[in-house]
């Protein structure tokens, strides 16, 4: 056993000072971190996904700005920063700031009153929170000589929250009022630094800052937020080694399965380095356990709020395309579900031809929980309703139970096809093929949909860690389970999986052809082995 009890994780700190002054561990980002504030445009703005880091990043060019270089020792930016310039640092947090007109004005009016002590500065009654911000600038300008940094994470929060409401337009009033502020008083300004998650155009921040830089696609900073493969190897051996003595893995297997789970993120067609989700890989690390981290700290909430007829779409988007005119410059509310699924970080770059993005799922955490979350709307149940009867069929797979599996397999789909008016337009067997596929993906198998092989197109492939089960789908109507089995048979579909260590069970389905579900099924034996 790997010993690691003396090294800390930050798990859920945002706070750059107490990760250096407790001694968590700490990926070197600094050397970016100084590029982008000295060698980078005045105006700047980041999109990446929620949990990504941007909040760790925020605080980091707070202490740099702030002339901590204390904490700073032993970094890759001691070797570049010789000055260490103190100076004022006006930073804004929107996600305490709700997604209400009145949350949103007693959060800036809390925070500048703040400023307003620090500096000593007395708002007229009658000053709004524009003028209020304004004479902060202005006045910490004039009482230190030294310009100001202004840094803004998290700017979309109450616009995310606040869309589809009749709050929306009250908040956007509000961003165009005060941040308007940060073009007027530009000869004050050092460096201003925005984060968020999607991108709002129609508000100040894009509207009246046009000369802000959106860095978010830039080459140079695809890896200042996340964690890339190089810097895994480098900074978690010891947690990787104790990974893999608890599941019996080797070191590289255990490399692989994070990869697979956590990897697979791309923000550059120009720098294509893969990037693992930081906030799941640290805690599977501290924890020793491959789960759903980045899903079950509520990052799906928004999804309905702006995809439509997600669970009858969702394959579609693993391979969508979308111009770079529109993934680089759209507004989040007219760029279509595509756009707002890459800026939350459901989707990534997987490959870019000719101004056009290749979109798709990064990887399996977020293919899984992207499945889990549409599976009550698609099967008509409430989630707490199919959650034992989804695990039941997980543990017979994964355990080789075939009718254990078969009942849960009913249970979940009866009468859907049937049921569900947003099928009501599909061919019957796409129906039962789009169900299948979204119960086994929402369980974490692997699912392969009308797999082409040398003799022929098996309908589904579903891998777990000790089976490979390779089903064929037939209506009553169209032979159903007879037809099922001598299809398997005769076009030998177990055939290209004989070299996998794994068990292949071929299961012939028949499936009712007015929607009701699962009728009948049956083990198809290999005939290789069956005749021996």
């Amino acid at each position: 056993m790997v010993e690691t009890n003396n090294r800390r994780f930050p798990v859920g700190i945002q706070s750059f000072e107490e990760i250096r002054k407790e001694g968590y561990l700490y990926v070197d980002k600094t050397d970016i971190i100084w590029q982008l504030a000295n060698e980078g445009k005045k105006y700047n703005y980041l999109s990446r996904p929620c949990r990504f880091g941007k909040s760790v990043l925020v605080d980091t060019l707070e202490a740099y700005f702030m002339g901590k270089k204390e904490l700073f020792e032993g970094l890759n930016i001691m070797e570049m920063e010789k000055e260490w310039v103190k100076r004022p640092v006006i930073r804004l947090d929107m996600s305490r700031a709700g997604a209400e007109p009145d949350t949103l004005r007693s959060y800036l009016n809390n925070i500048f009153r703040q400023y307003e002590k620090e500096y000593s500065l007395v708002p007229a009654p009658t000053d709004s929170l524009a003028d209020r911000f304004d004479a902060i600038i202005v006045g910490s300008y004039e009482q230190t000589g030294q310009q100001v940094a202004i840094l803004i994470d998290e700017y979309d929060s109450p616009l995310q929250h606040s869309w589809k409401t009749p709050h929306h337009e009250a908040c956007t009033a509000i961003y165009r009022e005060v941040f308007a502020i940060l073009k007027a008083d530009d000869k004050y300004e050092k460096f201003v630094f925005i984060t968020g998650i999607t991108k709002f155009t129609q508000i100040s921040l894009f509207s009246v800052l046009n000369n802000l830089s959106n860095i978010s696609f830039e080459p140079e900073y695809a890896a200042i937020c996340g964690i890339t493969k190089e810097e895994v190897l480098r900074d978690f051996k010891p947690e990787i080694s104790k990974l893999a003595s608890r599941n019996g893995w080797t070191f590289d297997e255990a490399v692989a399965q994070l990869t697979t789970y956590y990897d697979g993120y791309h923000f550059s067609h120009e720098n294509m380095v893969d990037i693992f989700n930081p906030f799941s890989l640290i805690n599977a690390l501290a924890d020793s356990k491959l789960r759903n981290y980045w899903a079950s700290s509520g990052a799906t909430s928004l999804l309905p709020k702006f995809v439509n007829d997600m669970e009858v779409r969702l394959a579609d988007f693993n391979h969508s395309a979308l111009l770079s005119t529109i993934i680089e410059t759209s507004d989040v509310t007219g760029g279509g579900a595509e756009l707002f699924l890459y800026q939350s970080g459901y989707l990534t770059i997987k490959d870019y031809q000719m101004g056009v993005y290749i979109l798709g799922f990064p990887n399996n955490e977020i293919k899984q929980a992207l499945y889990e979350t549409v599976l009550p709307a698609l099967t008509l149940r409430s989630a707490g309703g199919i959650q034992s009867t989804q695990s039941g069929l997980f543990l017979a797979l994964q355990l080789g139970k075939l009718p254990e599996a078969m009942k849960s397999l009913k249970a979940l789909i009866a009468d859907v096809p049937y049921s569900n008016k947003k099928l009501a337009g599909m061919d019957m067997e796409e129906c039962y093929r789009l169900i299948l596929s979204t119960i086994f993906n929402a369980i974490g198998c692997r699912v392969e949909v009308e797999k082409m092989i040398a003799t022929g197109r098996i309908d589904m492939v579903v891998e777990t860690t000790n089976f490979i089960y390779v089903l064929e789908l037939k209506l009553s109507n169209n032979g159903g389970i007879d037809s099922a089995t001598e299809q398997i048979r005769a076009k030998q579909y177990t055939e290209p999986f004989k070299a996998d260590k794994r068990k292949v069970v071929a299961i012939a389905i028949e499936l009712d052809e007015k929607g009701k579900g699962l009728v009948d099924w049956k083990e198809v034996p290999n005939i290789a082995a069956s005749s021996i």
